[in-house]
């Protein structure tokens, strides 16, 4: 972003990602401050905002005549400060860049509605990530560091860290910095958070429902061992289940996107449950989801040995599918 983008205009931030939204909010300041070192900034509430505030807010000091200013929840602008906000829009200061942020739904879109018709206006949507959209968002986050990282360790680092912005963003933060400037693959991710307590259980959860009852087992110790909470592992039998039934029960010939989302997982999980799903009958998918359900209760609380309890489950979910 750039000074001449900011300066002089109307930076509109809608959308209910706050991590995206406050993200724009950091490349404005940037670009302002690269502008100028001496630059002021400003943040106000739209709840406290006036004709007089803004004012007060845009008009340059003694000490610098560039400014920025950001105006938090548009959502809550009083009706008798719109009109005034929307004067000033239409032909705003020239050394001001005037950040206005909406977080998203219905409250307020008349004002969004009118901002939008301004030329003086720039939108930047932060909506709400797909599944199929978390790869490319990991991607652009090392690249903006310097880096590249591979599809297949993104799908990786996305399954141990979560769907969490903020956390993936760290994660590439990291990655980069210790693997400046290189292609990042499966190998470096794994080694960094492939011991994340939610990776683990997805590991034991997808070696069990491949059938693969000795890796599912091992996996399990080292989870136990490293740790794990015993409800993280069933949660994770459960999501993987509950997959397993969605997609076995698809209707067939469906395209790859429209598949993922049917089965409400990103398009690269797809890989991994159609192998899982060879081996699998809706009647034994539904005795897998009545075992699962069974487990989480002995492990809170209905059985003695939560340990005995998940080997007890890996052990009938791999005889369901091999049978």
């Amino acid at each position: 972003m750039r000074a001449e983008d900011v300066l002089g205009r109307v930076i509109l931030v809608t959308g209910k990602e706050e991590f995206l939204g406050a993200r724009t909010v950091d490349d404005v300041k940037a670009a302002v401050r690269a502008h100028d070192a001496e630059a002021e900034f400003a943040d106000s509430a739209a709840a406290d905002l006036t004709l007089a505030t803004l004012g007060e807010m845009a008009a340059p000091s003694l000490f610098s005549a560039v400014r920025c200013v950001v105006v938090q929840g548009l959502e809550n602008l009083p009706e008798e400060s719109v009109d005034g906000l929307l004067g000033y829009a239409a032909a705003p200061v020239d050394d001001v860049a005037l950040v206005l942020v909406h977080g998203g739904g219905q409250k307020g879109s008349g004002v969004l509605t009118k901002l939008r018709k301004l030329k003086t206006v720039t939108e930047h949507k932060s909506e709400e990530l797909r599944p199929s959209d978390y790869p490319g968002f990991v991607a652009g986050e090392v690249r903006r560091l310097g880096a590249t990282i591979d599809r297949e360790a993104a799908d990786v680092l996305i399954e141990a860290i979560g769907r969490d912005l903020r956390s993936l963003a760290g994660a590439a933060h990291q990655l980069t910095n210790d693997f400046p400037g290189e292609r990042i693959g499966e190998t470096q991710v794994r080694r960094y958070f492939g011991g994340r307590a939610e990776a683990k259980s997805f590991a034991v959860a997808d070696a069990a429902f491949a059938g693969r009852d000795r890796a599912a087992l091992e996996e399990l110790r080292w989870a136990l061992d490293s740790g794990t909470a015993a409800v993280l592992i069933t949660s994770a039998f459960a999501g993987s289940a509950r997959g397993l039934a969605r997609m076995v029960g698809a209707p067939r010939g469906m395209r790859e996107a429209d598949l993922a989302r049917e089965v409400g997982v990103p398009p690269w999980k797809l890989r991994t449950l159609r192998d899982q799903a060879r081996g699998w009958s809706e009647p034994g998918l539904a005795r897998a989801i009545r075992a699962v359900a069974q487990a989480d209760a002995d492990i809170k609380g209905a059985a003695s040995d939560a340990s005995y309890a998940l080997e007890r489950l890996v052990l009938t979910i791999t005889a369901l599918r091999q049978r």
